[in-house]
């Protein structure tokens, strides 16, 4: 295959001047003036068809979409992409990683890229600000590192989600947990239990909270928080989406997790839904559980549900300076019921633990498990011990 990597420049440094950024140009004329240049062109380089389709589209591509890996945004089976600078691109298909036979040509090309994304989530990356989240119109979930912090270039990693969400009715199919967990924790969500999800990195917390929301009754008004809006809740007509902002160079202030947490217990939530939970606006989400916003549900990295707690305790006291003791007492009357993800070695994703926070006994959160994987499948080891707002609910276990 003939490399027209300067051809493509050229081309695309000819065309961005007859684009009319005054005003909006639709993807039929930027198509039109490509296709224009390229047939000039054709004549003295004698291009074949498949050459100038293949330029058509990656000429497009970039001045339009994503560049050279658009095509791996469009493929569903593609659930990660890293781009290390202009080294190797990796991506992640069926659990597996791969490295693709395409990289970016130089870190301008990759810069164009970075920038639209940022820009698009009303984000801004630089130098002075080289570390940044954001999201893709697809909902896919976008990490940013550039200079000088990262130092073989800017670092692109995308990840990925289902364009239909998953259900819990998937996740039973898929192994993930039995019909019997599933339904527990059906009940616990209509009933009002606060559950937390933990999990490590790529163990599907995200997707595993998406199919927990569907259980939320109709009725309620729900509002979510989360760095770069990811959730996909299906089926709640009152739904208010909140998403955090980085300071910006215009003089805008940050807008953190903290901030949103707290504005919206006044926007009169029956649920608060946290994305993910990395700071000290875990005070703030164990405050707004404690404050009758029952049936609240967020998530966190761990590798247990006993980790969880210890780091949630980290967590509170990044925001807040409270003895340890205080700290425990409010984890343990705020959240009711921790439920452990976990990644196997064959790269499936499993429900491992579905624990109760009973209460805080000798300086200690005890915790009762109800469900564990024993390596094959998640069986019932024990009972749930606080059971009254199942009872208000009119459930029986």
């Amino acid at each position: 295959m003939r490399d027209l990597t300067a051809l493509k420049e050229e081309l695309r440094s000819l065309i961005l001047p007859k684009i009319d950024l005054t005003r909006d140009v639709d993807d039929e004329e930027i198509g039109e003036i490509i296709d224009e240049l390229i047939l000039s062109r054709s004549k003295t380089e004698f291009l074949s068809l498949e050459e100038r389709l293949r330029l058509r589209q990656e000429i497009f591509d970039s001045i339009r979409k994503k560049g050279i890996i658009q095509p791996l945004i469009d493929d569903p089976e593609v659930t990660e992409i890293m781009v290390n600078g202009t080294g190797p691109i990796f991506i992640e298909r069926a659990g597996a990683l791969f490295e693709w036979d395409k990289r970016f040509e130089n870190e301008a090309a990759l810069g164009d890229v970075i920038q639209q994304i940022a820009a698009g989530s009303n984000r801004v990356v630089n130098e002075g600000s080289p570390i940044v989240d954001a999201r893709l119109e697809n909902g896919s979930r976008v990490n940013v590192v550039m200079n000088p912090v990262a130092i073989n270039g800017p670092i692109l990693t995308i990840r990925r989600f289902p364009d239909k969400a998953i259900t819990m009715e998937d996740l039973i199919s898929f192994g993930a947990i039995t019909p019997e967990g599933a339904d527990f924790l059906k009940k616990l969500v209509i009933s009002g239990y606060n559950i937390f999800i933990s999990g490590g990195t790529g163990s599907g917390k995200t997707t595993f909270l998406n199919a927990l929301s569907n259980f939320i009754p109709s009725g309620e008004r729900i509002i979510t928080i989360e760095d770069a809006a990811e959730l996909q809740i299906q089926g709640i007509p009152n739904l208010v989406r909140l998403e955090t902002r980085n300071a910006n160079i215009e003089g805008c202030r940050a807008i953190t997790m903290r901030d949103l947490i707290k504005t919206s217990l006044r926007m009169r939530p029956d649920r608060i839904i946290v994305g993910e939970i990395r700071d000290g606006a875990a005070i703030d989400f164990l405050q707004a559980a404690n404050t009758g916003h029952d049936g609240s549900l967020s998530t966190g990295h761990a590798n247990s549900a006993s980790d969880m707690l210890s780091r949630m305790e980290t967590m509170v006291l990044m925001g807040i300076e409270l003895p340890l003791p205080a700290i425990r007492r409010q984890i343990a009357s705020a959240v009711d019921l921790i439920v452990h993800l976990g990644r196997l070695r064959d790269k499936s994703r499993k429900v491992l633990e579905i624990t109760e926070v009973t209460g805080y006994r000798n300086q200690e959160i005890e915790l009762s498990p109800i469900f564990c994987f024993d390596g094959k499948r998640l069986k019932k080891v024990g009972e749930l011990k606080d059971t009254k707002k199942l009872e208000r609910s009119g459930f029986e276990l």
